[in-house]
């Protein structure tokens, strides 16, 4: 069950919550605060995947609530839902290009689309997740979703996709705002220039007229053959690459005079030229309406170091350098800033841990206990030692960072009784078929 924070004082924004999450009661659990101080306590306590921030709510401050959540995106990071009182304050928030808001509605949108955005969200809940809390298994991740002609929608899927490779370690903090600027282009092309059929002159009166760009999709999608057609979203996340593919449903466009036209002095334009110079191998189908391009992954590096550890010293370690050993006292917290390290109990080799698995050391830092293995580098690599005691201090100061050690180790813990369930169940099978038949036996 996914936790919603709702700090409001708005009855037809906490109406509209409370009527929608009942149909989803199963699936999501709002909790409602008109006091600043009792919704930041919350989020340090429950770490809630989806936040609602009712800007119309003049006596609370819901710009300290994000710098909150901006302050420490390790651990605040998920999907954050504005509630405005008008579309310029909508556009004033969205200048601030905040990677954890997943969309803005003026009050009226909202209650007219929370119903869809849950919709959304629990269809895509695997992207709602604090930093750490996801089975990485080391392979391809594909898939892929299908849009309406509606903004939100593909905003929605594009905050998915980049907040998920950030909290993986595959791009930092200034590939998240390129590649979030790369596909709110090119799906905003898909949408105007394919689906909507809008042509560069028709979009260029628009706007020299003063016309709203959504009041012109809008005005296209009355014809049902537009409004049927949809905006296909393909992505492929790999271990050094990951691919993206685009797709809509209109007639395509000449895309190689596009590119090759000097867009220096119009009033748009421009978006495919960014977009080629933001990421690798952006390629279009023959027709046009098609496009794919690739982003190169980080590779055994953390995008970023909590603050409150950036204080602790930091360790480089040299190709199988020894950082601790089986059956040592030591009880020290290790942070994984770069490089692989790996594992070995009684000699044997059992994992090999990277800036993905944050930590090294959290068994003995927990239960007060001896080293259960040793710890060699393999390669280069960055650590960042804790002393226990110093870790306490800090827990006791943010004690959301105890909660969160808690939540990853019970998430391993889950995933190692699955692989333990999926190995006895093949091990079962495996007897079956070997069983020796009657007349061996005896």
């Amino acid at each position: 069950m996914k936790k919603i924070l709702v700090v409001s004082t708005n009855e037809k924004v906490i109406s509209t919550v409370k009527k929608v999450c009942n149909k989803y009661q199963a699936y999501f659990d709002p909790s409602f605060f008109s006091d600043m101080e009792e919704a930041l306590s919350y989020i340090d306590y429950e770490l809630p995947e989806i936040k609602i921030l009712d800007f119309t709510s003049e006596s609370l401050d819901c710009n300290r609530l994000i710098s909150t959540i901006d302050a420490d995106p390790w651990l605040h990071n998920g999907g954050i839902i504005a509630v405005v009182p008008s579309a310029a304050k909508g556009e004033e928030l969205d200048e601030r290009k905040d990677p954890n808001i997943l969309i803005i509605q003026t009050v009226y949108n909202f209650t007219e689309n929370f119903s869809r955005l849950l919709r959304i969200l629990w269809r895509n809940q695997h992207f709602l997740f604090n930093r750490g809390m996801q089975d990485r298994l080391g392979g391809k991740e594909t898939g892929s979703f299908i849009c309406g002609n509606d903004p939100m929608e593909f905003r929605i899927y594009t905050t998915f996709l980049v907040g998920y490779l950030y909290s993986t370690n595959r791009i930092n903090a200034d590939e998240r705002y390129e590649l979030q600027t790369a596909l709110m282009e090119l799906l905003t092309n898909a949408l105007e220039h394919g689906n909507c059929a809008i042509t560069y002159e028709e979009k260029t009166e628009c706007l020299e007229h003063g016309g709203n760009i959504l009041e012109l999709i809008r005005e296209k999608n009355r014809l049902p053959e537009i409004a049927a057609r949809k905006i296909y979203i393909a992505y492929m996340i790999g271990k050094s690459k990951s691919k993206f593919v685009i797709r809509d449903e209109g007639e395509g466009f000449d895309w190689r005079s596009r590119l090759s036209e000097d867009f220096s002095d119009g009033m748009h334009g421009r978006g495919m030229k960014l977009t080629e110079s933001l990421v690798k191998n952006l390629s279009y189908n023959d027709k046009g309406n098609e496009v794919s391009f690739e982003i190169t992954n980080l590779k055994d590096a953390a995008n970023t170091v909590p603050g409150i550890m950036v204080p602790f010293s930091s360790v480089q370690y040299k190709d199988k350098q020894i950082v601790c050993r089986e059956n040592e006292p030591s009880n020290d917290l290790y942070f994984i800033v770069s490089g692989r390290f790996a594992v070995y109990s009684g000699k044997k080799l059992v994992s090999v841990l990277t800036p993905n698995d944050m930590f090294i050391g959290e068994m003995a830092f927990l239960m007060n206990d001896r080293r259960s293995a040793s710890i060699m580098s393999v390669g280069d690599g960055k650590l960042i030692r804790i002393p226990k005691s110093s870790f306490l201090n800090l827990i006791r100061r943010n004690p959301h960072y105890g909660i969160f050690l808690s939540k990853l180790l019970a998430q391993r813990l889950q995933v190692q009784t699955k692989k333990t369930l999926a190995v006895t169940a093949e091990l079962n099978e495996l007897k079956h078929k070997l069983s020796l038949p009657d007349f061996l036996a005896d």
